[in-house]
């Protein structure tokens, strides 16, 4: 079998040109034409409803499918910290450069050079996006806007709302995503959930969507197709992901074609609210801005961590001089702003070796005491104040007083669909952007990236690179939806549903997904070894064969069904779950959020094999039962020379 080639269309020039000569050199399409075309986005979160918004305003006609009942729900919704900008207000060394260098640095030099640029480039033009769309960004004394850090970063270059930046971030890419819709350049689709991919002729030129009210299978004709469907991290079951999140239009377009790229790398976010009980279906994050003001530190002995398990002391009952602030210790030149990787690995070193406390002993302490008598309560509460509220209704401790208990746990995953330079996967007519691709972060995210990457791919790239595509798409009439692929599709789509409903076990489907994250977290999670990832794979083909013998799927599938729903996707998530597992056995060094416990340093750090893992791992769809096929694409490092990740000088 010839060997494939991937072609990744980065422009040719300095790295510092390359997006500017891409867009003087690009195929556009005329305002008469753009009307002929139709754009099908499928998503409404950040990355969906900037991309849906800006094609509309373009003139395309956008078709655009929302899984929630609003926009307005996404899980973008859910970032608190902030985003990332080159702007430099706070004057304190920051440029584009220094943000496109901590983001590979951070990323473990496991991502694509020309991408990262790009992004750290158009990062300044977001702020000024969303300050025009009326966000409310945190300001200082005298009117500027303000910033604070995040780790990774020794500048303060991250914007942000009190504690509900994503919030205030979607209501902006909303407000512009409704004038389009009121304009009737975009039709939103509420509460319907994609199923597949239609290719006609080796192109992307449609979906099979499940209107979720009332169970009807409909069919969707585009010129092109755009994923913003976000990531795969609830295949872990509990994560700090939305119980709506899945994988599944990104499943789907890889059966159909589409390379998945570095299934493996996963995030662990360190500062999550521990968890509390077996019936827990998600988890909670405190954002990680609190690494700003907080100190993260565990008793220095054993016997009073023991003690504060065993309810016999408490946090504030430890002298100053018996805690082990420990990010500090480790880290002195970043200490408690540390890259998010490092910082999980930290706290599991500390809970492993017995320091850790809570009733488990699966935590550590976040404390703002220090700030509190530095600062003074009111500045720490106009900060945070709404985290630390949400933080004691969870846990019934008041944060101000007692130090706040965190540990890691799964977030974001920075892989995702393959895509080149334009962001189109490896289907013609098919993008993906924001979480659900996997271009900029590498092998671990920076705090404050994620809502970067979203609105720099759907308000400032994909409206550009998209043209490129459709120019000679414009003499293409639109197909029918009774063309036979799109019978095909929607006949698959049906033997599908209509198999999993047939089944009628005795299993629950939240007790399947409960068993798969289970083994996901214990074997293919902060901590991998070949002989976990082997044991993983036995196990999830397991699941595999117990889900489609023995789930109960209640109720009818031509009506509103929710557990028809999480069905769909669970079976999904034993998908993703193998490939993760796949690939993490395969790139056989550590790096970011990959953690495999045969290559670390002397010191417990991540160790890579640049010789040989210097690719994004990028995987092929072979068939049912059939193991998918490995395509890698180097990472060639033009401009920046690869070198073992340092946080302590």
């Amino acid at each position: 079998m010839a060997k494939i080639t991937i072609d990744v269309k980065i422009p040719q020039g300095p790295l510092a040109e390359k997006w500017s000569n891409y867009k003087a050199h690009q195929k556009l399409v005329n305002p008469a034409n753009k009307r002929r075309l139709d754009i099908i986005v499928v998503g409404t979160g950040l990355a969906g409803a900037s991309a849906a918004a800006s094609l509309g305003e373009l003139g395309f006609n956008v078709l655009n499918f929302c899984i929630q009942d609003s926009p307005r729900r996404a899980h973008s919704i859910a970032a608190q910290g902030g985003i990332n900008a080159a702007k430099n207000y706070p004057n304190d060394g920051d440029s584009v450069y220094r943000l496109f260098y901590d983001t590979l640095k951070g990323g473990d030099y496991r991502a694509r050079e020309a991408n990262v640029y790009r992004l750290a480039e158009v990062s300044n033009s977001i702020i000024d996006q969303c300050v025009a769309q009326g966000v409310p960004f945190a300001r200082e004394y005298g009117g500027l806007l303000d910033n604070r850090s995040f780790g990774g970063a020794q500048v303060s270059r991250t914007f942000y709302a009190k504690g509900q930046t994503g919030q205030q971030l979607l209501l902006g890419a909303y407000s512009a995503l409704s004038r389009q819709i009121k304009k009737g350049s975009v039709k939103i689709y509420s509460r319907y959930e994609m199923l597949d991919v239609v290719i006609i002729e080796g192109r992307a030129r449609g979906i099979i969507a499940r209107n979720l009210i009332t169970g009807k299978i409909e069919r969707f004709f585009a010129h092109a197709v755009v994923l913003g469907t976000g990531g795969y991290g609830n295949a872990f079951f509990l994560s700090t992901n939305a119980m709506g999140s899945n994988c599944s239009a990104a499943i789907q377009a890889y059966k159909k074609g589409a390379y998945f790229a570095n299934p493996c790398y996963a995030q662990i976010h360190p500062t999550c609210i521990p968890v509390h009980g077996e019936f827990q279906s998600k988890l909670t994050l405190m954002s990680e801005s609190l690494r700003n003001d907080g100190r993260i530190w565990v008793p220095k002995k054993k016997e009073d961590a023991e003690a504060i398990r065993a309810g016999k002391l408490k946090p504030t009952q430890i002298a100053e001089e018996d805690r082990d602030y420990y990010l500090e210790r480790r880290y002195p030149a970043f200490g408690n702003l540390v890259p998010r990787d490092v910082a999980s690995r930290a706290a599991k070193e500390r809970c492993d070796a017995g320091f850790g406390v809570g009733a488990t002993g699966l935590a550590v302490y976040l404390d703002f005491s220090s700030s509190i008598e530095r600062l003074g309560q009111s500045v720490v509460e106009e900060r945070y104040g709404n985290l630390f509220q949400m933080y004691e209704k969870i846990v019934d401790e008041n944060p101000y007083e007692t130090p706040m208990m965190i540990y890691p746990a799964i977030h974001y995953t920075m892989g995702g669909i393959w895509v080149d330079y334009e962001l189109q996967t490896s289907i013609p007519g098919l993008y993906a952007i924001g979480e659900a691709n996997f271009s900029d972060h590498g092998a671990n995210r920076l705090g404050a990236s994620a809502l970067m990457q979203g609105l720099a791919d759907g308000y400032f790239v994909l409206p550009y690179t998209i043209q490129n595509y459709l120019s000679d798409q414009i003499r293409v009439p639109r197909i029918s939806t009774d063309a036979a692929e799109f019978d095909a599709a929607e006949k698959a789509v049906q033997d599908k549903i209509e198999k999993i409903m047939a089944i009628k076990g005795k299993r629950s489907v939240d007790s399947i997904h409960k068993e798969l994250g289970l083994v996901m977290w214990d074997f293919v999670g902060m901590g991998r070894t070949k002989e976990t990832l082997e044991k993983a794979l036995i196990r999830i083909k397991e699941i595999r064969k117990e889900f489609w013998s023995n789930v109960f799927v209640p109720g009818q599938s031509t009506d509103l069904n929710v557990e028809l729903e999480k069905a769909l996707r669970l079976a999904d998530f034993i998908e993703i779950g193998e490939l993760m597992a796949m690939d993490a056995l395969n790139r056989e060094e550590s790096c970011g959020g990959h953690f495999r416990e045969e290559y670390q340093t002397e010191e417990g750090e991540a160790l890579r094999q640049d010789d040989k893992f210097s690719y994004a791992a990028c995987w092929k769809y072979s068939g049912e039962g059939k193991e998918p096929e490995l395509i890698t694409e180097p990472l060639e490092y033009e401009f920046v020379q690869r070198q073992q990740r340092n946080y302590k000088s």
